[in-house]
């Protein structure tokens, strides 16, 4: 299994789901990139090197956040990825209203980078289906959203539920998280484990 984490993270912020997801049977590598310096699609190529690398038979790919957005372009780009589950959790599919309102302003703009256009903005990768997806989002609205009024709700403080939905998703979930809070559930960990081996949430 493969973690991808969100905007403005490293690989290490999603370690203690990381050892939960180890605790639960599976093998986790964690891919850190660069969300502000690279674009959506040139963080999925460098995604894509590492999955070839791991030379598996199957790999299951969990992203939060930004993260998910990378994931998808990576199979939206490459179908013939070995095969395996997708959990996206609290992830803009739809676009991210909070990361419009600050692409909307000169003085907070930068706080983007390059994962504005062709992922946050709302004209990211379409789901090419072909695998079981799980989509999770957060309910708890402690975040970012403030910066820019108007995120729909429910939200996670960050996105709000309506833009993680994602058509053709074999199954949804919303816990009582925050955006980053997710990070740190125990809810969220099971989830992720229950989907990945099941295709259930």
């Amino acid at each position: 299994m493969v973690l991808v984490h969100g905007l403005w993270m490293k690989g290490l912020a999603m370690t203690l789901l990381a050892q939960r997801l180890r605790g639960c049977g599976f093998t986790v590598v964690h891919f850190s990139y660069l969300s502000l310096a690279r674009s959506v699609s040139e963080n999925a190529a460098r995604l894509g090197m590492l999955l070839a690398s791991l030379s598996a038979p199957a790999i299951h790919l969990v992203g939060h956040s930004l993260g998910g957005l990378v994931i998808l372009r990576l199979l939206k780009d490459k179908p013939d990825l070995p095969p395996g589950r997708v959990v996206l959790f609290g992830t803009p599919y739809a676009g991210s209203h909070a990361a419009r309102g600050l692409a909307g302003h000169a003085a907070t703009r930068w706080l983007l980078g390059k994962s504005y256009e062709g992922g946050l903005r709302g004209n990211g990768p379409v789901w090419p289906g072909g695998r079981e997806l799980g989509v999770i989002a957060g309910s708890r609205p402690l975040g970012l959203g403030w910066l820019a009024p108007g995120l729909g709700k429910p939200n996670d403080g960050t996105v709000a539920v309506a833009e993680t939905r994602v058509p053709g998703a074999n199954a949804e979930l919303t816990l009582p998280v925050s955006h980053t809070g997710m990070l740190f559930s125990a809810e969220v960990a099971e989830a992720v484990c229950r989907f990945l081996h099941t295709g259930r949430l």
